[in-house]
């Protein structure tokens, strides 16, 4: 069960990610889309070493 939450965590964290980087490759990007969202990176990447 433990892994399956990980690997949750792992996988909203590259979605993340991916979102970060089409953001920043339109010609005007949100900046205060990418705030959040690299804050909601954040918290995973927390949650996930906690995890570990």
């Amino acid at each position: 069960m433990q892994t399956a939450h990980l690997s949750a965590l792992e996988a909203k964290h590259a979605v993340l990610d991916q979102r970060i980087a089409a953001e920043n490759h339109r010609p005007h990007p949100d900046d205060l889309l990418i705030a959040d969202l690299k804050k909601q990176k954040l918290r995973l990447k927390e949650e996930i070493a906690a995890a570990h």
